[in-house]
């Protein structure tokens, strides 16, 4: 790393701008306008942000072009409301793109909620000891769980993204195999037996088309965005964040604004992350707070967390209190580590 003395230079190449115009250049995230050969410029913005100031860090500056968070979140963000091209409202189209199994149209619901309320109904006996998680209750409405679904659909077509509801492990990237809870520094909490079935009861029930009771919305500030969509209780499986699984040292130069950690490792070699910019499902559009201002962790509604799951590390994010109807939600992207700047989060 160049020491304090060195020259002040623009880590990237400019062609629009003298050095000189950067010697009052600071880094964003820590204040200090030392390290000037360490100092990367934003493409767009101008503002400098040291390389190990970045989280994750680089270790060196990136080919091509390179935008800080707030420039790249923003691209996203200036979608024309107009222009973003509706999932078509149909059945037969839906059920084709969440891979629907066709069987679940001759089964009863009401069949289907009787089993779900019993299931709820032994969960919450055993609340006195441990706080159980609970699977999401679905909207009773066809007809309104279709307009839920076509959200989602809108969203990942208008992003570019396939839908999937389970980590996807792909050739080039982190095989399965190297998903081992083991490797979490200080270890990783274990899903019960209990709340394995309910996680595993809400991947049951979005197979059979009854999906979360949430809706994907486009806000001019925040992009696409999650409300419920009915009174969501809290300890409740909202989903699981699933997405490719890769190597962190393989995405340290990564731009993706929604890269969440998997497996955070005592060697680093061995740190995971998922990745949903290319298959995801609803929480790559849950946005997450920012936990620098009171304000900000006052609208956290779901808390993220990692278990270990059948040997498999997953990612769940779970109702943290009562949810209204209406409310967006809201998560600490950070969860327990706060190694990511959140301040530029709306």
């Amino acid at each position: 790393m160049a020491s304090s003395a060195a020259p002040r230079v623009a880590a990237r190449r400019r062609t629009r701008a003298t050095k000189r115009e950067y010697d009052d250049t600071c880094c964003e995230e820590c204040g200090s306008g030392e390290f000037g050969s360490e100092l990367l410029l934003c493409d767009h913005c101008d503002r400098g942000f040291h390389l190990f100031c970045l989280r994750p860090i680089l270790p060196s500056v990136p080919v091509g072009s390179w935008f800080c968070h707030s420039c790249s979140s923003s691209s996203s963000k200036n979608i024309n409301k107009t222009t973003i091209p509706r999932f078509p409202l149909v059945q037969t189209k839906i059920i084709d793109f969440f891979r629907i199994q066709r069987s679940s149209q001759s089964v009863c619901q009401a069949d289907i909620h009787q089993k779900k309320r019993r299931r709820a109904r032994s969960l919450a006996l055993t609340s006195k000891k441990k706080r159980r998680l609970l699977p999401f209750t679905p909207s009773e409405d066809p007809a309104r769980r279709l307009e839920q679904m076509a959200s989602l659909a809108t969203a990942l077509t208008t992003t570019g993204a396939d839908f999937s509801n389970d980590l996807t492990y792909i050739h080039g990237m982190a095989p399965k195999s190297a998903n081992r809870p083991a490797y979490e520094k200080g270890g990783m909490q274990v899903l019960s037996k209990e709340d394995t079935e309910a996680l595993n009861l809400c991947k049951t029930m979005m197979k059979k088309g009854e999906c979360p009771p949430l809706m994907v919305v486009f806000d001019p500030l925040e992009g696409f965005t999650v409300e419920a969509d009915k009174c969501i209780k809290d300890m409740t499986i909202i989903t699981e964040y699933v997405g490719d699984v890769d190597y962190l040292k393989s995405r340290e130069n990564d731009d993706g604004d929604s890269i969440m950690t998997l497996i955070s490792a005592a060697n680093a070699s061995k740190s995971l992350v998922i990745c949903p910019d290319k298959r995801s499902n609803i929480a790559r559009f849950i946005n997450g707070i920012n936990n620098h201002t009171p304000e900000g962790r006052k609208k956290q509604n779901l808390k993220c967390v990692r278990f270990d799951v059948d040997g498999e590390a997953r990612v769940l994010l779970v109702a943290n209190r009562d949810i209204s109807k209406g409310e967006r939600l809201y998560y600490d992207y950070n969860a327990y580590e706060n190694e990511y700047p959140t301040e530029h989060f709306v």
